[in-house]
């Protein structure tokens, strides 16, 4: 009787350590398969479960949020409007007679009455071409033509290497009796820089300038219909 009391008694107990060691097993299992899911679902949201749906939506939010205002950054750093814009056309350097080559052509039918003149950037880099030409027709004149004001454009004209640039220029109201004189060549002094453009008048016969009646507009990146009308 002591004898099967004593083996009832070891298999109690042997009953209870393995029960013991079962429970502890199984919760080292789900202790080690947790961080097993949760790297899946940061590495890989898109094959994750519902449960882990928000939080990788949460995690990629913030980050998708960054990258979309750095890229309106940038691009708002690199436009040609805007503060940004404006800033960049103010500290480039202002086109010299070294960076330019000046043309002239008649702009409509006889008489003519007006030309266009078009700065060329020629440098290679860019540059910007600030204010109106400061042109000269005759030697009896030493009088810059007029610039009129409406042609002035909204923002500084920035010509980038090869671009152009054009200034409308009037000779006179095409008037028979009004006090032309022939020109052939006249002088361009662009705003900032001392030296002086010499430029050949269109045509065989030049150029026919009423110095009263002479008006020039302000350089433009295109000529524009009204402002550049006078």
């Amino acid at each position: 009787m002591n004898l099967l009391r004593h083996r009832s008694l070891l298999l109690a107990t042997a009953g209870t350590a393995l029960a013991l060691t079962l429970t502890a097993c199984q919760s080292d299992d789900r202790t080690g398969s947790a961080p097993a899911a949760t790297a899946s679902a940061t590495g890989n949201p898109a094959g994750g479960g519902q449960a882990d749906t928000s939080g990788a939506t949460g995690s990629t939010g913030p980050a998708h949020s960054t990258a979309s205002k750095g890229s309106t950054d940038r691009t708002a750093g690199d436009g040609s409007t805007g503060s940004t814009g404006e800033q960049a056309s103010a500290t480039t350097r202002v086109c010299t007679a070294q960076d330019v080559t000046v043309s002239a052509a008649t702009q409509g039918g006889a008489p003519y009455t007006h030309i266009v003149l078009t700065a060329k950037n020629t440098s290679g880099h860019s540059c910007r071409l600030a204010g109106a030409p400061h042109i000269q027709f005759l030697e009896s004149h030493k009088q810059d033509v007029p610039a009129v004001a409406k042609s002035k454009p909204a923002a500084p004209v920035v010509l980038t290497a090869g671009a152009p640039a054009y200034a409308v220029v009037r000779l006179s109201d095409g008037g028979v009796d009004e006090d032309n004189e022939p020109v052939s060549a006249f002088s361009v002094i662009l705003e900032g820089d001392s030296t002086v453009i010499a430029v050949t008048a269109p045509g065989s016969a030049g150029i026919a300038v009423d110095p009263a009646k002479a008006l020039t507009g302000y350089w433009t990146p295109e000529l524009r219909n009204g402002a550049d009308e006078f």
